[in-house]
């Protein structure tokens, strides 16, 4: 059972094995269309696609950020379609260094799922490796998958709040130093950061497009928490995706325990009450 990072060699040994799935999660958050027209081009033979805002996301209020967790059972029936059980092995994989493959490995995880993992180094890797792609759709029965107890936890942004008042929470913002310091914004209608976060950049947890080495992470990851356990750790991003990044490097370091703000920047400025903080300081 693979549970946080799954190899090339290893995918390819069992790339037909009936109780594999592979997830293909390309997406690109400034062309929305991006990652299925690059699956119908090409992708990992057998791989089901994933769109981030369709099948991976809930519904939009404007108040809780760009991407919400989906409903739970509705995500249990797109698994379900997929062609996921129980038992099933289920492999997420992008081609930006796992920025949105963590967002399934996540939620298979939120549902109770601990056999997920992400294609260390993605369709990158895979392709330099094997050479080897495909245009057909996937052909794979319904699965039967079930929604369990959860394997992940999450706070909320008024929760968020009162922790970081307390000063009991230490909050990791995945995004670039430059959206983090509020010099650019890109996407949301408002820059900086949540006051007392400190930036740590998601691809910081990577080396040549792969993760970086456990005890590596496991360094790093210690330095930033600087004494506290990691169960008092809080990750978060512009909505919720590239924070899972964190959470999956600190699960490959050992480090369990860390929660999840879903709604992140996004969610957190649509309250123009909430703190806001620029620069390179916390």
């Amino acid at each position: 059972m693979s549970t946080t990072l799954v190899s090339v060699s290893e995918l390819q040994a069992h790339l037909f094995d009936a109780d594999w799935c592979v997830v293909d999660c390309r997406h690109d958050l400034m062309d929305v269309g991006l990652g299925r027209r690059q699956y119908g081009e090409g992708h990992i033979p057998g791989a089901q696609f994933a769109h981030i805002d369709d099948d991976l996301s809930g519904a939009k209020t404007g108040r809780n950020g760009r991407h919400p967790l989906p409903d739970r059972e509705a995500l249990a029936a797109r698994f379900r379609a997929w062609g996921i059980d129980d038992d099933t092995q289920i492999v997420a994989y992008d081609a930006s260094g796992g920025q949105f493959a963590v967002r399934l490995w996540w939620l298979a995880r939120w549902l109770g799922h601990e056999r997920a993992a992400v294609l260390d180094g993605g369709w990158p890797a895979w392709l330099a490796a094997t050479g080897w792609s495909s245009t057909e759709p996937p052909a794979r029965p319904p699965g039967r998958f079930s929604v369990r107890p959860s394997l992940e936890a999450t706070v909320d942004a008024d929760e968020l709040q009162r922790l970081l008042a307390q000063r009991a929470v230490l909050v990791i913002d995945a995004r670039a130093p430059e959206r983090y310091e509020g010099r650019v914004e890109p996407i949301d209608p408002v820059a900086g950061h949540i006051p007392g976060a400190v930036n740590r950049f998601w691809q910081a947890n990577l080396a040549d497009g792969r993760f970086k080495p456990a005890e590596a992470l496991r360094a790093e990851y210690e330095a930033l928490l600087a004494g506290r356990p990691a169960s008092q750790m809080v990750a978060q991003c512009g909505s919720g995706v590239t924070a899972c990044h964190h959470l999956l490097a600190m699960r490959i370091a050992g480090l369990d325990g860390a929660r999840l703000y879903p709604g992140s920047w996004s969610e957190w400025i649509a309250n123009p009450a909430r703190p806001v903080a620029t620069g390179p300081s916390p």
